[in-house]
């Protein structure tokens, strides 16, 4: 089932999700948020981007064809918890499926470690660096209610924010169904 995309301006964006009961059958879910966000040209998806606050996310590497290092980068992640995150920053232009046709540089830092579960609560401890670092930073900033947007300076939030107004009216062309906020 592919669900429409959360738009900037909901609420379930800002809020911390909760953890998931461990043990829960995630299987459907877990193969919708991968759909969704295959449907919508994504490389991560957040649970709450498709209006559920949890503690999930997504990732999906395997189509960017310039970065060799993301081949095998596809799996889900289940009540992560990023432990560490150290390297120097580094910027990057990134994009967001809930702030469609907005991409500004973020600096982060180039390596995380993070624990969390797989879809058959297997537990993982593990590092990620570069381009993998920055996708489940990014998603990771999904469950803990934070948004890109919110790593830019006060001017660049000025500058955006008749666009941002419009993503949460809906009045922003996407290539995927959306779910805005303040759609009349």
């Amino acid at each position: 089932m592919i669900y429409p995309i959360v738009m900037y301006g909901d609420a379930v964006l800002r809020k911390r999700a909760t953890d998931i009961e461990k043990g829960t059958d995630l299987t459907q879910l877990i193969a919708d948020m991968f759909e969704t966000m295959d449907e919508a040209n994504g490389i991560g998806l957040a649970a709450p981007q498709i209006g559920k606050s949890i503690r999930l996310f997504v990732v999906d590497g395997t189509g960017l064809q310039d970065e060799p290092t993301l081949k095998d980068f596809k799996k889900a992640f289940v009540n992560p918890q990023i432990t560490d995150e150290y390297g120097n920053e580094w910027p990057f232009e990134e994009g967001c499926l809930s702030i469609p046709n907005i991409r500004e540089e973020v600096l982060r830092k180039e390596t995380v470690r993070i624990k969390y579960f797989d879809e058959n609560w297997n537990a993982f401890d593990e590092e990620f660096s570069g381009m993998k670092a920055r996708i489940i930073q990014h998603e990771y900033d999904h469950i803990e209610g934070k948004l890109f947007v919110d790593y830019l300076s006060p001017l660049k939030k000025r500058m955006l924010k008749s666009k941002l107004t419009n993503i949460s009216k809906g009045d922003v062309d996407t290539e995927y169904r959306i779910a805005a906020p303040l759609k009349k």
